[in-house]
């Protein structure tokens, strides 16, 4: 969108939230550059360039607006609607993975070479990773050196940094200020944690966000031990990189309010961008919402609760495994085999705030597991050891870097796996937005509701016109119903 000028002029001159992400504003007289919401007043047209992403402004040598914040602002949700190379690429570097394993790393997980990956991220975003990744280090930083006391040296190794001196140097050229400065700028009553080792944050969305469906589908079907709703937040465990965390994560009408207790501060940039996919932040709910409102049947629910995102997972192994324990049986059936899985094979945590006990058990701890002790039946059991077994082994990758088309086929072509298993780990675990469920027997009862065809095939017809929102649309119809995943908590 940054190379239509006269249209980022006029989503700059409007102060237009919708395209923050999209787009940068570069600013030639002041040498910032800016979100498109930026609330001073909008410079002259001819002063203004466009950059595709925070990196390529600080690339031309731009600094970050100190009113706006553009590095805050929510991620361009380009990155999760496609599966390209480019997005596939970004949703790794949201994830941490430059830092962890390098570009060589970042290019053997995408199966392209270094100089391809380069080559493509340079011409689609004006920066390559090494860039884009300095970029989310220089906005953890920042975090860190706000919301917390941590001694500047931990919060450079924590942010990413390989040294001291190159995190001074990159917080002064982006935001023209030294780290000491940014903490000193920050009030000290708002700037610091309740409790050691906690962090407190504002994750940002677009508006609108229609917060039951998301937060109710997550407490209804939460694992016991694993997660939980407590005093209107949702909790859970995360396993990550360095080691693991504890979130909370409740809805305010103008952010997620967002709390960490992290084994490791290194896990930060992971653990946000965890967070921003399970609740489905970067969605650009207005393009879905103007889609769907073209079907007639789908205006009424769109137009009576706008917003609706899909809820999603921090870690696509664990759903699969749960995804396969709930064919065919209850909410509450699932959520039973699932605890006892917890109970039997997960890694014990502390949780001092609540009642969070395990980690979810990774594939390689369920590898071993004896389907003689799963209380379900015998060809579910296969299912379930053989999804295990080639998750443990990776045969089978599931992740922001999935190549979605060919992930569904091996998910098909796993014992037991059919269309809905495999669309419903499409839709929450690889983040399609075009997943769609046909076969739901939820899906089908709205479907029938509304005067819609309720065969598959008839359905799946119809909803071509709701493409490439399909995912969103199976939240509208779910929600037609009265169970509890469409309601927050009492």
């Amino acid at each position: 969108m940054y190379t239509d000028t006269e249209r980022c002029v006029r989503a700059v001159q409007s102060k237009d939230a919708r395209f923050d992400g999209w787009f940068y504003t570069a600013v030639l007289t002041t040498g910032i550059y800016c979100r498109p919401s930026c609330p001073v007043v909008p410079p002259k047209p001819e002063n203004m360039v466009f950059h595709p992403s925070a990196a390529a402004c600080q690339q031309a040598g731009f600094r970050a607006c100190k009113r706006c914040r553009p590095d805050t602002s929510p991620g361009s949700p380009e990155w999760n609607v496609r599966a390209d190379l480019v997005a596939r690429a970004m949703r790794l570097i949201a994830d941490g993975v430059v830092d962890r394993e390098g570009v060589t790393g970042l290019a053997a997980r995408l199966g392209y070479s270094t100089r391809q990956v380069e080559r493509q991220l340079y011409a689609e975003l004006g920066a390559g990773p090494l860039a884009l990744a300095r970029a989310q280090r220089a906005q953890t930083a920042r975090t860190l050196v706000e919301t917390t006391d941590l001694p500047m040296a931990d919060v450079a190794f924590a942010a990413g940094f390989s040294s001291v001196r190159t995190f001074n140097d990159t917080v002064r050229e982006v935001y023209a200020l030294t780290p000491s400065d940014l903490r000193a700028r920050t009030p000290r009553d708002t700037a610091r944690r309740d409790t050691p080792g906690t962090l407190s944050l504002r994750l940002p969305f677009r508006a609108p966000l229609h917060p039951d469906n998301l937060f109710g589908h997550l407490a209804a079907t939460a694992v016991p031990g694993v997660e939980e709703w407590r005093d209107g937040a949702y909790r859970r465990t995360l396993r990550l990189p360095y080691g693991h965390g504890i979130v909370t994560l409740a809805p305010r009408p103008d952010h997620i309010a967002c709390r960490l207790a992290l084994s490791d501060p290194r896990d930060l940039t992971v653990a946000i961008s965890r967070c921003r996919r399970l609740l489905d932040l970067d969605a650009d709910p207005v393009a879905v919402d103007e889609q769907l409102r073209t079907d007639p049947a789908l205006a009424p629910l769109v137009d009576k609760a706008p917003g609706r995102r899909v809820p999603r997972t921090v870690d696509e192994a664990e759903f699969a495994v749960r995804a396969v324990l709930g064919q065919q049986v209850s909410t509450a059936a699932a959520r039973t085999h699932a605890a006892r899985l917890v109970t039997a094979h997960g890694t014990p945590v502390d949780d001092p705030e609540g009642g969070l006990t395990h980690l979810f058990p990774a594939p390689e701890e369920l590898a071993a597991l004896d389907p003689d002790a799963l209380a379900m039946p015998r060809t579910r059991r296969t299912t379930l050891t053989t999804l295990v077994r080639r998750l443990a082994d990776g045969d089978l990758r599931l992740g922001a870097d999935s190549d979605r088309s060919a992930t569904r086929a091996a998910l098909l072509a796993l014992p037991g796996f059919g269309p809905w298993t495999a669309d419903v780990i499409a839709m929450r675990a690889l983040g399609d937005p075009d997943a769609f469920l046909p076969t739901d027997l939820g899906v089908r009862r709205a479907a029938r509701g509304l005067g819609l065809p309720s065969t598959p095939s008839a359905l799946t017809a119809r909803a071509s016109a709701w493409r490439p929102w399909r995912a969103y649309a199976v939240q509208y119809l779910w929600a037609t119903d009265s169970h509890p995943i469409n309601f927050l908590p009492a």
